[in-house]
């Protein structure tokens, strides 16, 4: 891909997109700690310092994907929510369905969760004032839509929805760096099946944390 120089908005605007697109078609391919800024530049077509015109930083660009990729993810979740939580079941059934929905939606995209767990650790670094308040801006938008859907299936969370939210989205990021595993560790676990207990699964583990945590609130009656 080469590109002529951006003299219009409209241009500039497609140059930031195809370095957009560009990095997320590189992470169907590596972990976000693999994506360096020069191999993103070879890729999209255009030198370093022209990236650099459009984002400030390798960062910078993973922070604005990240909020792609939330928005992309909580319009699908809603229709997935939809279908899959009986809105006449009890409390508990309801819970369980959430849970359910939730860590099956999250472990199908891990690409998210790659990038949701890099977030604080690597993300936010590097990264200028203003960045980071347009990125948490976007983040305290999607974590409110997060919670009304929540709300709208389980309305008996109450006011734990949004703790629930902001904290399954970190459990996703932080226990999708275990799975799956390398292969020395699948071959530890073959040699010493024992240690096979410390191994995690992210739709399983996620859905038993969800549950735990979703029931554990719900009102006594």
């Amino acid at each position: 891909m080469t590109f002529q120089r951006a003299r219009s908005d409209e241009q500039r605007e497609i140059r930031r997109r195809a370095i957009l697109d560009t990095a997320a078609a590189m992470l169907d391919e590596m972990p976000v700690a693999e994506l360096s800024l020069n191999e993103l530049s070879r890729r999209v077509g255009l030198a370093k310092s022209n990236v650099l015109r459009y984002f400030e930083s390798r960062e910078a660009v993973l922070l604005e994907l990240l909020d792609d990729f939330l928005a992309t993810w909580l319009d699908e979740l809603a229709a997935e929510l939809a279908v899959g939580i009986e809105a006449k079941a009890s409390p508990e059934v309801r819970a369980g369905q959430l849970a359910e929905v939730l860590s099956r939606s999250l472990a199908e995209r891990m690409v998210l969760c790659d990038l949701v767990g890099a977030q604080g650790g690597v993300l936010e670094h590097n990264v200028s004032v203003e960045v980071v308040k347009r990125h948490k801006r976007s983040s305290h938008a999607k974590l409110e839509i997060m919670v009304a859907l929540v709300r709208h299936h389980l309305p008996e969370v109450g006011d734990g929805a949004e703790t629930f939210c902001l904290m399954s989205l970190i459990s996703a990021g932080a226990v999708a760096a275990y799975d799956p595993p390398p292969p020395s560790l699948l071959a530890a676990y073959a040699d010493e099946p024992e240690l096979g207990a410390l191994q995690l699964d992210l739709r399983d583990a996620l859905r038993t944390s969800f549950t735990a945590t979703l029931v554990g609130v719900l009102p006594r009656v």
